[in-house]
């Protein structure tokens, strides 16, 4: 049968139950979510009253940051309820999914009541962790356990992309399919499948990463501080590392898995490391379980009586005592930190020499042990593995794909010489002359299958476009940039710097690309595979330009930047971008100058100049008042639009989402495009430039016709600005570079409304923006965000 999901159920509404109902009401679907009857309401009539907990849960969860949501908006699609009054609505639904708490007998009881309203075919699911999937759907009828399985969401639901499918020997594989795609499609998920195994896939292996650390740690006498330095974004892990994340997510939580595991898997060759420490046990007992309780392995201090901000405190695990942190020092960090390429920071990481070395060894040598063994126990598949490990734990890197970083060969002789035992099938991969988990033939990212003992190609190729799979069609590269031929006669390009920053380099490679694409290509697509799009210009270089005084060198960058931006916008082929992740200044100037975007969901875009001390200099303000300029309506006062892209600017706002980016004017609405899942976005760039080139793609026609207001607009952002500052709103400087924006943006000092070209305006922009390279507070701010990663208020 055809499904599709116009409605869905959620039974819970704690955490995880309110966060998944924000997610599919983000996403546009109907939700009803429903609670028990709140206590001391039981006899009550009145809605209100009795939905009490089901609603304070909602509310709770929206005022939580980052926001479960993507734009308030989205929760009029969000009824509320109580399983006693409005469980027979859950017969209009599609998909039910139960979130209660995690007890068999209660979600039995729950079942037991869905059974009575829900209608044949509807899906039906678990979010459990913990409880075995076949256990569940017992005593059930045969449509129900025929629909029925484990659908695993991670917390928060909207950033964390994994989504766990696990189906019982009973479940339909229509519907173990259907989820798998819904999921990737619609919810923008890294749908894994998983056999029905204790804490299945990511938290099994998670975990496991966590408590070996623990014991890794303990006895190479490491601090807290350590671990969190050595654990986070050096290997591709998130900046939470191992205690923070433990402190968000919860200690108790994390016990719990351990404690599940050591239970439930009497044959696992390590269920000795998930044995809880003496340590771990004193900071349950003191019931120091982490954000929920205000305190766990760090704690907020109270603010000194100075007014001093409050300062964080670790856990002194051998005292028990919250002491200041310290910066670890550690040769093999100091020679890592500095390389931006996160497989070559592996690989000295794992050769350093000192403590930091050993950790790094160990750590890698335990968790290869660990995955090795859990094929096929948990998953025939090793990219299963990889993908549950980077979707729900955030990691850049699987665990497979960091072996192979490592070298398979050599990784396996130096465990074996440290007494640590594999899983034979990797001797034998070995031994038939298969050398890593993964390779790359012909734009197809293969795995090894030990089951067939044969390379199999990873699903999904043909959705998910991965540029270094094109690695053997490389056109062109630079030090910064690599050009690749990604099939049908178009062109990829991306580029690797620090933070994806723009510099002179990368600017070059833009035109070149360009140049080279008009030359016998259909289009090129700008994107890149990296946790960001781009961070924006390289600030670094303006800065140095400009304390030294080189004013030509500096204008003949921004020239340089805009020329580029134009030439985005003006090729005779199509351009067309695919952002996600930071999208910032340059960045973000980009992705207005292309035929059009494809951005994921999780796009943080804006024009942040203003933080720094400048106007958007690449095009960015010129962008704006042309779009303000199109959008003027006859009815409404020609400063409206206007003020709303100022303000924009002016206060250095930034889209949390691909959603609120279109509500903004950076996306255009019926022409740029939203996908949920990040991984599909070069894919739907691909297809777009196609598409364009299919209709019949003509250069635009560079515009004459943007109307600015000259004195009738400056007069009143002049007004607005003079309030903001006496209010105490805006320091001088903020007032300075707002006057400069508006004269800008008005078109200068026109005595009446004009119609203006673009490059006027972009003369008017890269001026503005060198005067305010002389000014000493911008050069502060720009030290500022160099050093410590902040602006400054000055």
């Amino acid at each position: 049968m055809k499904r599709s999901i116009k409605k869905v159920a959620v039974l819970g509404s704690g955490v995880m139950g309110s966060r998944i109902a924000c997610h599919f009401a983000g996403i546009g679907v109907q939700v009803l979510l429903l609670d028990m009857v709140a206590k001391g309401a039981e006899e009550s009539t009145k809605p209100a009253e009795r939905n009490k907990l089901v609603n304070d849960a909602l509310a709770a969860a929206i005022k939580t940051n980052p926001s479960p949501v993507f734009t308030k908006d989205v929760l009029k699609k969000v009824t509320t309820g109580n399983f006693d009054d409005n469980l027979k609505d859950i017969a209009t639904v599609d998909w039910i999914i139960e979130v209660v708490v995690e007890r068999l007998d209660i979600k039995h009881l729950i079942y037991e009541k869905v059974e009575k309203f829900r209608k044949p075919g509807t899906l039906i699911t678990s979010n459990t962790s913990g409880i075995p999937i076949h256990l569940l759907s017992q005593g059930r009828s045969n449509d129900f356990k025929k629909h029925f399985c484990g659908s695993h969401f991670f917390n928060p639901p909207r950033y964390l992309k994994l989504l766990e499918v696990i189906p019982t020997p009973d479940t339909d594989p229509a519907v173990v399919d259907f989820l798998m795609h819904y999921g990737d499609l619609y919810l923008g998920k890294t749908t894994v499948l998983c056999k029905d195994t204790p804490a299945f896939i990511a938290n099994r292996i998670g975990v496991f990463s966590i408590m070996s650390i623990f014991h890794i740690m303990h006895n190479l006498g490491l601090s807290i501080d350590d671990i969190d330095a050595l654990t986070g974004p050096i290997i591709g892990r998130p900046k939470s590392a191992t205690f923070r994340t433990a402190d968000v997510v919860g200690i108790d939580t994390l016990a719990k898995v351990a404690k599940g595991v050591a239970d439930n898997c009497p044959n696992d060759e390590a269920k000795a490391i998930f044995a809880i420490p003496s340590w771990l046990d004193t900071v349950l007992a003191n019931n120091w379980l982490g954000d929920k309780t205000g305190q766990g392995f760090f704690k907020k201090m109270p603010a000194t009586p100075d007014g001093k901000k409050k300062d964080i405190h670790v856990l002194n695990l051998s005292t028990m005592q919250y002491q200041p942190r310290t910066k670890p020092k550690f040769a093999t960090l100091e020679a890592a930190k500095p390389v931006e390429n996160l497989q070559q920071r592996i690989k000295i990481a794992a050769t350093g020499t000192d403590k930091a070395g050993e950790f790094f060894r160990q750590f890698h040598y335990s968790l290869f042990s660990y995955i090795s063994h859990r094929i096929p126990e948990i998953s025939d598949e090793l990219y299963r593995i990889d993908d549950a490990m980077m979707a729900g734990f955030g990691w850049e890197i699987g665990a497979f794909e960091s072996w192979d970083v490592l070298g398979v060969a050599k990784t396996v002789e130096a465990m074996k010489a440290n007494g640590i035992k594999l899983a034979t099938w990797v001797d034998e991969m070995l031994a038939s002359g298969a050398t890593s988990f993964y390779k790359v033939e012909n734009g197809k990212r293969l795995y090894y299958d030990v089951a067939t003992k044969t390379y199999l190609t990873v699903p999904g190729g043909d959705a998910f476009l991965v540029l270094k799979n094109n690695s053997d069609k490389l056109v062109w590269k630079s030090s910064a940039c690599k050009l690749y031929d990604i099939g049908n006669d178009v062109l990829g390009l991306e580029w690797s710097t620090k933070m994806n920053s723009i510099g002179g380099e990368v600017l070059e490679g833009i035109q070149k690309t360009i140049a080279i694409a008009e030359d016998k290509y259909k289009g090129l697509v700008i994107a890149n595979d990296g946790p960001n799009f781009s961070a924006g210009a390289n600030v670094g270089m303006i800065f140095m330009y400009a304390i030294e005084q080189e004013y030509d060198e500096l204008d003949f960058a921004i020239r340089q930047f805009q020329n580029t931006m134009m030439r985005v916008r003006y090729s005779s082929v199509p351009v067309v971008t695919a952002p996600h992740g930071l999208t910032l200044g340059g960045g973000c100037e980009m992705n207005l100058h292309a035929d059009k975007v494809c951005a994921a969901a999780e796009t943080y875009i804006g024009l942040v100049e203003l933080g720094v001390g400048l106007i958007p200099g690449g095009g960015g303000t010129k962008e704006f008042v042309l779009r303000a300029s199109d959008e003027l309506h006859e009815d409404e006062p020609d400063n409206n639009t206007l003020k709303k892209r100022f303000f924009d600017i002016a206060t250095a706002k930034v889209a949390t989402s691909a959603h609120e980016a279109f509500d903004m004017g950076i996306l255009r609405k019926g022409h740029d495009e939203l996908v949920m899942n990040s991984n599909r976005r070069i894919a739907e760039a691909k297809r777009s430039v196609l598409e364009l080139y299919e209709e019949g793609y003509v250069t635009p026609t560079q515009r004459t016709d943007i109307k600015v207001l000259g004195r009738l607009g400056l007069g009143a952002f002049m007004a607005g600005i003079n309030g903001m500052q006496r209010g105490g709103y805006a320091t001088e400087h903020d007032a300075l570079i707002a006057r400069k924006l508006a004269y800008v943006m008005c078109g200068g000092d026109l005595s009446e409304m004009t119609l203006v070209s673009e490059q006027y305006l972009l003369d008017l922009e890269r001026e503005t923006f060198l005067s305010l390279c002389g000014e000493r507070k911008t050069l502060e701010r720009i030290q500022s965000v160099l050093k410590n990663g902040k602006p400054i208020r000055n």
